[in-house]
Parts: structure tokens; C-alpha cells; sequence
């Protein structure tokens, strides 16, 4: 793809996508969206466990995601950092009963722990995503460090696949959509903006069907999979419309597919 676009008009493709981000970004996207569970809570650490919690079993049916998240918020009295640092063996081995398809008890009790230990080391997750100096690019490492740092309490060994390696070739979109929930900052209420360590700029989009099927209808993506390597051709010409904040766009690809059918 060259410099501006392949098979459709730069400007006019441009205003198209930032007339549906437009349209999307705002608070009454929020209530059908798994974003409406961490925007529950008003505490930093609270909406970061609730939003990294949801966003990890954000796959499928959005009413069966929002339901799921609900019970898990529950589970965790809707106190969750609370929960996080100061559960009882009781309190945790009450996790097992919960199931999310391919999500069970078992992985959420290994969430509970690795969040545990990351709160005890850190005051933010957002430190688990940062190397030496501050510096997050590019975000893919970040997400693969992350992941290690994150899985290096005592967990079950079969939940690492909850948290997606793009080093390993992966789109990783349930830990960018997470991202773009802590990242993003712009005064329409929806993404939080709580993290500032890490620029906008360094946002992936958060990849999945709806979003990949229009880029691919709008000429933005040609590669099939929904990949790394398609996170990273989508990025670049997104990059394009919006160096600042290419992961805005999220609302327009999601919004198209998802809810306007296009």
C-alpha cells in the first residue's frame, strides 16, 4: 500500500473514517460495549482490574461478555482491587465456579494471583508495560514483556493463553482493546485516559472480525488473517489519517461492522 492508500481517495476516505469516529465515540456507545463494566468504578485501580478483567474475556456475543464480566465483578464483592490485595484462600478458591467459554475458574483464580503480585510490585499497571527510561515502543514488546511480568506469579499453566504474544504473531486484540480503554484521551467520555506514560501514538488497533472485514472492504487491509502482520499493515495506514491517534479509528472499523452492518 503507497503513501496514500491503495484503491480508494486519501481525503475523502479520511473524512469518511472521522465522520464515524464521530458518530461512535461518544457515551451512548458506552452501554452496549464491554467498556461499560470498568466505567462502573471511579478508584484508578478499580477501573484497571475491571477493564484488563473484561477486556481478557472479550470474545464472542458483546450481551454474553457484559453479562460474564458482570458475575465477575461480583465475584470480586465490586471491590476489586480490594479483592486483588487483600483476598482470603476462601475468598479465591470462591472463583472457581465461574466459566466465560474457554475462560474458567481455574484461569480466573491465576488472574486473581498475577494481578496480586503485580499490585505488589507496582502501583499501576501501566509500569508492567514500561522499560528502562519509560520508553513503550514499540507497543508489541511492550504487550510481550508485559505478558511475562504479568504471568510470572504462580498461575495455572493454561491460562497464559488469555493474554495473547503478539511477538509470537498474534493480533493480541483483547490487550490492545485494553490499551486503547487506559490510553486514550479525549474528553468524549468513553476511553478512560488514565495511563500517561504511554503515548496515543503507540496504539495498535484491536483487531477482530468486525473491524478487519471493513478494513478489508474499504481497501485499508489486504492481508486475510487477522494477524500481527495485519495489526501492523492496518496501523500504517491508519498512522497516515491520524499520527497523533491512529487507534480512534477502532470506533469507525468496529462501529461499521458491528452495529451499522455496513
Amino acid at each position: 500500500m503507497n503513501d496514500k492508500g491503495q484503491g480508494f481517495d486519501f481525503m475523502e476516505m479520511k473524512s469518511f473514517l472521522d465522520e464515524k469516529v464521530d458518530a461512535f465515540n461518544k457515551i451512548s456507545f458506552i452501554d452496549d460495549d464491554p467498556i461499560s463494566v470498568p466505567h462502573q468504578f471511579t478508584e484508578r485501580r478499580d477501573i484497571e482490574i475491571a477493564a484488563f478483567l473484561t477486556a481478557s474475556i472479550a470474545w464472542g456475543n458483546r450481551k454474553s461478555i457484559l453479562k460474564s464480566a458482570g458475575r465477575m465483578m461480583d465475584f470480586l464483592d465490586n471491590r476489586p482491587y480490594e479483592f486483588v490485595i487483600g483476598h482470603t484462600a476462601s475468598d479465591i478458591k470462591s472463583l472457581s465456579k465461574f466459566v466465560h467459554r474457554t475462560f474458567n475458574g481455574q484461569d480466573f483464580i491465576s488472574f486473581i494471583r498475577c494481578l496480586s503480585a503485580a499490585y505488589h510490585r507496582h502501583p499501576s499497571l501501566e509500569d508492567l508495560f514500561l522499560i528502562a527510561g519509560g520508553e513503550e515502543y514499540p507497543l508489541s514488546e511492550a504487550i510481550s514483556r508485559f505478558r511475562n511480568d504479568f504471568f510470572s506469579a504462580p498461575h495455572a499453566a493454561r491460562s497464559e493463553k488469555h493474554v495473547s504474544d503478539p511477538m509470537s504473531g498474534s493480533a493480541a486484540k483483547r490487550i490492545n482493546m485494553f490499551l486503547r480503554w487506559m490510553v486514550r484521551h479525549d474528553n468524549r467520555g468513553v476511553d478512560f485516559g488514565l495511563w500517561n506514560k504511554i503515548s496515543p501514538s503507540a496504539l495498535s488497533i484491536p483487531l477482530d472480525v468486525h473491524s478487519g472485514n471493513i478494513a478489508r472492504k474499504l481497501g485499508l487491509l489486504s492481508r486475510k488473517q487477522n494477524d500481527q502482520k495485519a495489526v501492523l499493515e492496518l496501523d500504517a495506514v491508519l498512522r497516515q489519517f491520524d499520527r497523533a491517534d491512529p487507534c480512534k479509528y477502532d470506533f469507525a472499523l468496529f462501529g461499521l461492522g458491528a452495529i451499522e452492518g455496513f
